[in-house]
């Protein structure tokens, strides 16, 4: 099985559309029509990363054609979210992290810089060197 063939079967696997599984990992439709074409380009490691992660498959299977395409019971509870287990008790903070983790990835660092900078006008605080990322 060729790379692109995995990377259609992950995607029908999950019940995903090109134009769904593109706006979840942060790309146009027609990447992944390219990324699933016969001559078609392979997708970056991050962007096959977030293919595993959306689509539910082992990121080796999918990279390499080894081992199996499922995750195991082991791996699946490993990688439960942290806004999906008990250590998110806010129900704020979990709308947060999940419109977060939803959003596509070109779009993470403004959202960040959207509501740091609404916490600043409602505190009345600004960043310390030690929090702000681009000191």
């Amino acid at each position: 099985m060729t790379p692109q063939q995995r990377i259609r079967l992950a995607r029908r696997h999950a019940g995903l559309s090109q134009a769904a599984l593109g706006a979840a990992v942060g790309v146009q439709r027609s990447a992944v029509g390219h990324w699933e074409a016969a001559r078609g380009k392979f997708p970056s490691v991050s962007h096959l990363r977030e293919i595993a992660l959306i689509t539910g498959v082992q990121f080796e299977w999918l990279a390499t054609g080894r081992g199996n395409m499922g995750l195991s019971a082991d791996t699946a509870l490993d990688s439960v979210a942290a806004a999906d287990a008990i250590l998110v008790e806010d129900p704020l903070e979990l709308r947060l992290l999940v419109a977060f983790r939803a959003a596509p990835t070109r779009s993470k660092a403004p959202l960040v810089e959207v509501v740091e900078q609404l916490a600043e006008l409602r505190t009345g605080r600004t960043r310390t060197a030690a929090t702000s990322p681009r000191a």
